[in-house]
């Protein structure tokens, strides 16, 4: 992954910052590594805590308080073996941060990594890596290595009193395998097909076991939470919203690229004060949020701040913290169409109504697209939005259908245009 995506006028860098850049570890341990999980192994009890206060929530797009999810697999105490995933399956269109913290700052995720085993007591971490990020499993596996034959490692299984196991696997490479019921399928072995729930993977996940997923970019925040104090990480953000958030900026901008901004920054200071504006000096028509499974944001919305709860008030989603920008004069059929040819080709085929759903929508954008639709198909395309939300066992199918509900709702007037009769 080239360096270059990050640009110089990039904020708050923590994960980007040049010396969290170490593929080695020892020149890791003499920039920033280190004195986090040294903390943590001083004060095992205080790590959830001050994970809790610093405000970490999950950053692979659920929101979700971290330290919920690591309290509730800490309490599990019925099971001898725990295991920790870190997803880094990363395949959604227009997200591509986790590959570059893997490719490039190893250490400060497995780091992360060692320190949530020791505060949820887990003793099996897998590394979870998209095979076509060969770069990224290759720079993660020496890291492991070098982590492994280091005084580090021993302590770190000495105060869990059991031996360490680390796994670095290649995912299956299936966009499904992502979620996190298929990812645990997975790492057993199985094909990536999503589970119903209950039971939740932090009761009963792989093998059977207490199962925390997290995200790559959340682990990689927690070594510089515990090394820096709750306090630090909360003045990262802005106003309400702590940390800071790697915003990957693509599409009609003159800078693309990997932005680690506060979190809460608004839409409109990302796209022109660091992605340099337009294209062609052409106005903003839409901009896909979250990747390309959440609703479109347009110009009335410019000035959201960029954290969870803002981007859900407009009745959006953060998500993974992708930003797809489009110009006027870019047709927003052809790009749905796209990204539900996208979903309809990922779709595991476990779930008939996601199956088919996302195959029959995918043939009726396709359709109006290339103007050969009428007004009936119109029809069926806003019925099928209707009647699938919620039928099947992932977040696939209802993924595709936001996405087209969306663009129905701002650009309604694209789609009958493009009707032959």
């Amino acid at each position: 992954m080239n360096s270059q995506l990050i640009n110089s006028k990039v904020m708050n860098n923590v994960l980007l910052h040049p010396k969290s850049q170490a593929k080695e570890l020892t020149d890791w341990l003499h920039g920033n590594g280190g004195a986090g999980l040294e903390k943590a192994l001083s004060a095992t009890h205080d790590i959830i805590p001050v994970i809790q206060e610093a405000g970490l929530r999950g950053l692979g797009g659920s929101g979700f308080p971290s330290y919920k999810k690591w309290q509730f697999v800490a309490e599990q105490s019925g099971n001898p073996d725990k295991y920790l995933i870190c997803n880094g399956n990363e395949d959604e269109p227009g997200t591509f941060k986790d590959v570059f913290l893997l490719s490039n700052s190893p250490n400060q995720v497995i780091e992360g990594a060692l320190i949530t085993a020791l505060a949820t007591n887990i003793n099996n971490i897998v590394f979870y890596i998209n095979p076509e990020q060969k770069t990224s499993l290759e720079s993660i596996r020496s890291a492991v290595e070098q982590w492994q034959a280091s005084e580090f490692f021993t302590r770190v299984e000495d105060k869990l009193a059991q031996p360490l196991n680390i796994r670095v696997m290649a995912s299956s490479g299936h966009y499904i395998g992502g979620e996190e019921t298929a990812a645990i399928e997975s790492v057993e072995g199985n094909f990536p097909f999503p589970r119903g729930k209950p039971p939740y993977p932090a009761v009963s996940g792989v093998h059977g076991c207490p199962t925390l997923i997290n995200n790559v970019e959340t682990l990689a925040n927690v070594p510089h939470i515990l090394k820096n104090g709750a306090k630090w990480y909360q003045d990262l953000g802005c106003g309400e919203s702590y940390g800071t958030k790697i915003y990957c900026l693509s599409g009609d901008v003159l800078n693309p690229g990997l932005y680690e901004l506060p979190m809460g920054t608004p839409l409109s200071e990302l796209i022109y004060t660091y992605g340099n504006g337009m294209l062609l000096e052409k106005k903003l028509k839409a901009v896909f949020t979250g990747g390309v499974s959440s609703t479109i944001l347009t110009p009335q919305d410019i000035d959201v701040p960029l954290d969870f709860d803002s981007v859900q008030q407009r009745g959006s989603s953060l998500g993974t913290g992708a930003m797809i920008v489009v110009s006027e004069g870019t047709g927003i059929v052809k790009r749905v169409t796209e990204y539900v040819n996208f979903y309809a080709h990922s779709s595991c085929g476990q779930c008939p109504p996601c199956k088919t759903g996302t195959f029959y929508i995918s043939q009726l954008l396709n359709k109006i697209d290339t103007g050969q639709a009428k007004g009936a198909d119109l029809d069926s395309l806003i019925n099928l939005c209707k009647i699938l939300p919620g039928s099947g066992r992932c977040h696939l199918l209802d993924g595709a259908i936001k996405i087209v509900d969306s663009s129905l709702h701002h650009f309604e007037h694209e789609y009958k245009s493009s009707l032959s009769i």
